[in-house]
């Protein structure tokens, strides 16, 4: 094989080959190296990557195949991870210039599933300060780039995961999700992403581990190498505390060539809640695509889920929690803060106590209103953004004509399912008439990640959309 070709070919088929002998992980490796050496200049996917450390690895797992030694799921497959978690012998910034030169000397969880699971961390992906916006700039450098058009933002805050994987620098990543940060970058890019339950894979080490809002999880080409990565990484940690106890299932077998029938589901389809903005083109492609579940036999129905809009009790967790774990350092080093996050961090000073324990409070108002939702329903769907990338350097001022001040303007349909923990997924979904990719949200009830990630594989199977590649080098 060639190396564009093995950069083509989703991460279950490259896996299959290796443990038939058949691929290389040190073919793999170099091809991927190569790619990233090619491209990475242009869209700064990668803020860390250890050529020598990636190579090692690789001959280290070709030696193991050529002894027939027990290989893991992910074994000789190259793995980005999302730099707000350390990978031992890497820069570990946290997008953060105050970290630009620690290197990382232990393993976050999920880098340490991969490397158990016989996957080569190949570098550290690019991600805005703290993860703290949908987009991927820093003070680090250069901005994360669209592949698609790499004058637009490829979204945050797994951005750079979400580019690599689109650019074909790799056929699945780490990203993490706290308000929606796997599945924006990931509808913004045209692949994708998969928010699991809340606990189902660990997340450690974690700052603000209470709040459990902050997901692990994939961002891939395929549904398949998706649940490849979740069944890899998947299950308890007693460091994490709000880990899900029970094993996963097996989410492998769940999305094979031979996929169990949705008929008869009971799906709702919502085109903005009520009251968010949405543009055209979005509405329309995530529309057609949700009427796709009626050809497979489920009952769609266009609804208003009738729920409180959550927004003002999220706003102020997420800018409470901000001021909370970094106001001492922005006091410190005002000068390593952008205005973005230096204006979180203000705002949730403002609040006081009792206001934040309102806010709580709320959450868990807007919880039960969700589950009791879905009591009716078994998925739901909607448009996963409501519009499509806008430029690295400035958010955009309005959607569909109405004034978009806050970037939760922006999340209406990503932060509620961090509110209450529930399975949620972006499938790509078509292109928008500025040629940037458009996706659908599928979000499932409690612990129902087995058929979010069925539904998701349904929808690939019926419109198809990986053999969509963006031209970039």
């Amino acid at each position: 094989m060639t190396p564009p070709e093995l950069l083509r070919m989703p991460a279950t088929e490259l896996t299959a080959a290796i443990r038939d002998k058949e691929l290389s992980p040190v073919e793999l490796t170099e091809a991927v190296l190569a790619r990233i050496e090619e491209v990475n200049p242009t869209i700064n996917a990668f803020l860390d990557f250890d050529s020598d450390r990636a190579l090692d690895s690789a001959r280290a797992a070709e030696a193991a195949v050529l002894k027939g030694e027990e290989s893991g799921p992910l074994h000789g497959l190259p793995v980005p991870i999302k730099d707000l978690e350390p990978s031992e012998g890497l820069r570990h910034t946290s997008g953060s210039i105050l970290q630009k030169d620690l290197v990382a000397d232990f393993d976050g969880a999920v880098t340490g599933r991969v490397k158990a699971a016989g996957g080569i961390v190949i570098g550290k992906t690019n991600t805005p300060h703290l993860g703290h916006k949908d987009m991927c700039d820093n003070l680090l450098g250069e901005p994360g780039r669209n592949p698609w058009n790499t004058d637009r933002t490829p979204g945050g805050s797994s951005g750079g995961a979400a580019a690599a994987v689109a650019a074909g620098l790799c056929p699945v990543a780490h990203g993490s999700d706290g308000a929606g940060s796997i599945r924006i970058p990931a509808a913004l890019c045209g692949v994708f992403g998969f928010k699991p339950s809340f606990g189902r894979l660990p997340y450690w080490p974690n700052l603000d581990i209470w709040a459990a809002r902050s997901h692990n999880g994939p961002i891939s080409r395929t549904v398949a190498d998706a649940a490849l990565f979740t069944h890899a990484t998947a299950g308890p940690d007693p460091r994490d505390p709000t880990a899900i106890a029970s094993p996963p299932e097996d989410y492998i077998s769940a999305v094979a060539d031979h996929l169990p029938s949705l008929r008869g589901l009971r799906v709702a389809w919502s085109a903005d809640f009520g009251y968010a903005a949405v543009e055209p083109d979005v509405r329309r492609l995530a529309g057609e695509a949700a009427q796709r579940f009626a050809d497979f036999g489920c009952n769609v129905e266009a609804v208003d889920p009738g729920w409180d809009n959550p927004r003002p009790g999220a706003e102020v967790c997420w800018f409470v929690s901000m001021a909370a774990r970094v106001g001492q350092s922005y006091d410190e080093r005002p000068d390593a803060f952008e205005p973005s996050l230096v204006e979180m961090i203000q705002q949730g000073r403002r609040y006081s106590g009792e206001e934040h324990g309102r806010a709580e409070g709320s959450r868990t108002v807007f919880y039960h209103q969700a589950r009791e939702f879905f009591e009716t329903y078994d998925l739901l769907l909607t448009p996963q953004m409501p519009l499509t990338a806008w430029g690295v350097h400035e958010w955009p001022a309005e959607i569909d004509g109405t004034s978009t001040p806050s970037i939760f303007d922006r999340l209406p349909f990503t932060y509620p399912f961090n509110l209450t923990g529930q399975p949620a997924a972006s499938v790509p979904c078509g292109f928008a008439s500025d040629s940037l990719p458009v996706a659908l949200q599928i979000v499932g009830r409690y612990h129902a990640d087995t058929l979010v990630l069925q539904a998701a594989a349904a929808l690939e199977q019926a419109a198809p959309w990986t053999s969509a590649w963006p031209d970039v080098s």
